[in-house]
Order: structure tokens, then sequence, then C-alpha cells
């Protein structure tokens, strides 16, 4: 079976590759590249909470779809932290409750139940974060 004309092509990129650097590393090792994710106005009104108060709206969330979010909402108004630094905190305490809302509204449907579950890992995940960055040590994820 004689190799089709994409493989030589592949062949010969990949030796030419090798020529310029015999380690078969591309030259740009070393270069570190950083990858921000950008969230949406519902996911970024998400709070950094402690930790014990986001593992309770993660167990709510888990039980009730949407109660952990509602709970998680009021955290806003107590002073909680948000991806949403130039919205006010009114604004940001609603787009919680529409989070919560929307999960309760769509469980029957089994998508609430789902995204509610997600919702609460997510303030779990946060909440590691923010205690990673107030201790000082460095992140590992």
């Amino acid at each position: 079976m004689e190799p089709s004309h994409k493989d030589a092509e592949t062949a010969a990129a990949a030796a030419t590759v090798a020529a310029v650097d015999p380690r078969g590393a591309s030259s740009s090792s070393g270069v570190v590249v950083q990858v921000r994710e950008k969230k949406g106005p519902l996911r970024a009104a998400i709070p950094y909470m402690p930790f014990p108060v986001a593992v309770i709206c993660l167990f709510l969330n888990t039980f009730v779809p949407g109660l952990g979010t509602f709970v998680s909402a009021f955290t806003v108004l107590c002073g909680a932290r948000t991806d949403l630094p130039d919205r006010h905190v009114c604004c940001v305490f609603w787009l919680n409750i529409a989070a919560a809302l929307i999960q309760i509204l769509t469980a029957i449907v089994m998508v609430g139940w789902i995204m509610s579950i997600f919702w609460g890992m997510d303030m779990v995940i946060l909440a590691i974060s923010q205690g990673y960055k107030e201790q000082g040590i460095p992140q590992q994820l």
C-alpha cells in the first residue's frame, strides 16, 4: 500500500521541524500563555463565599434545585464579591434570583436540576480559589 500525498506532506513537515529543533519541540517552548474564561452575566454573578457556606449551597442545590442559588443571592447583599464589580449590588442580587428561578422552573425537565448542581459546584470552586488567594498559596488547578 502506497502512502498518500497528505501522509508524505505530514512526514516532510515533521522532518523539517526535527531538523530545526532536534528535541522535536517547537521554538515557542517556555512561553507562558494565560487563558481567561469569559463568563456571561449570570455566571459572573456567582458570589465568592466562604467555603462552608458554598458547601451548604451545593447541598441545598443538589436536593432542592435553586434553593442554594437563592441563598447565595443574599450573600451578595452581605458583601460577597462577584466577577461583576461594575454592577450595583442590587443588580447582582437580582441576577442570582433570576438564576434561582430558572433552575426551579426548569427542574421539571431535569435541566434545572443539573444546572443547579453545576451552579453549586461552581460556588465551591470559587470558594476554594478565593481561599487560596487570601492565604497567598499559589493555585495548582
